[in-house]
């Protein structure tokens, strides 16, 4: 393979896996706050797409991504507080479910709004055929964006989980739920900023790669399957093995076209990952977990 086909596959990876990973880790903050899957998960990125594209219309790119990722944090703290946690009450898989349910009630609301067209963002610099090269291969300057984000997303938590006072309020709870009840943390808040926070990095997620890939109401549900892979792929509830494991998944993906064709990459991607849990079932960098809603 010559090295400029293989460096445009490799970047086209990269683009993938990134957001793959912003996209589980939303999922490691829920699982890590309850114990659950938020199926929702995927719907989020695609709302940080949508409202991104429409808020451009009349505001600068960078307060549009902005809002979009407000109005989506909101959205997913309102959606806990009014489905979720009610719904606690039937146990994990009842709240598993609920999520589902919340996840199509986001892509109908979305259509409605949106309706079935195919939405873009502009790119945040340079133009559709602006491009940078390296060995032959041609990139967009978005895929530094794309990576550059990713990169935030992983420095932010990390600062934000061990340097802050909600951070480290947030890891009592995963930790101890009713230990951190008696120490005056509030857990019922630090789940619905659990799951404000997902949402907004979901939101961030999608607004980002909106200019390379393009966004519609319908794609949440991929980005919540191919986000649920990666988190399982590294290990439930470790963020930086989410972003390690999605980049590898992007990669397969990316790749796997030379041998076989392109509507199969999904089929390869699966049976990796199948194949994977198979041996280990905790993922690549996971220690042995239950699932089980934690007090929630």
């Amino acid at each position: 393979m010559h090295s400029a086909l293989f460096l445009q596959y490799f970047f086209s990876g990269l683009v993938y896996g990134s957001i793959y990973a912003a996209v589980a880790i939303g999922f490691n903050i829920v699982y890590n706050a309850t114990g659950i899957i938020n199926f929702a998960q995927g719907e989020f990125a695609m709302l940080g797409g949508m409202l991104a594209s429409t808020l451009a219309l009349r505001l600068p790119l960078w307060a549009a991504v902005a809002a979009a990722v407000a109005v989506a944090a909101a959205a997913g703290a309102l959606s806990e507080r009014l489905f979720l946690r009610g719904a606690a009450k039937r146990g994990v898989f009842g709240m598993i479910v609920t999520t589902i349910g919340l996840s199509i009630l986001i892509r109908e609301a979305a259509l409605l709004a949106w309706g079935p067209s195919v939405r873009t963002l502009p790119f945040f610099s340079g133009s559709e055929i602006s491009s940078l090269s390296i060995l032959g291969a041609h990139f967009s300057p978005q895929v530094l964006w794309v990576l550059g984000a990713t990169a935030l997303l992983v420095g932010g938590l990390t600062a934000f989980y061990k340097l802050t006072m909600m951070g480290k309020a947030m890891r009592g709870c995963a930790a101890d739920r009713a230990g951190a009840s008696l120490c005056g943390i509030n857990p019922d808040a630090m789940v619905t900023i659990a799951f404000a926070l997902a949402a907004g990095i979901g939101a961030l997620g999608g607004a980002v790669v909106a200019p390379l890939t393009q966004t519609h109401y319908g794609i949440g549900a991929e980005l919540s399957i191919k986000g649920f892979t990666v988190a399982a792929f590294g290990g439930l509830g470790d963020s930086m093995a989410a972003v390690v494991a999605g980049l590898l998944l992007g990669m397969l993906e990316s790749f796997s076209i030379l041998v076989v064709p392109e509507a199969y990459k999904d089929v390869v991607t699966i049976c990796v990952l199948l194949g994977l849990l198979f041996i280990k079932p905790s993922g690549l960098f996971g220690s042995r977990t239950r699932l089980a809603l934690k007090e929630y």
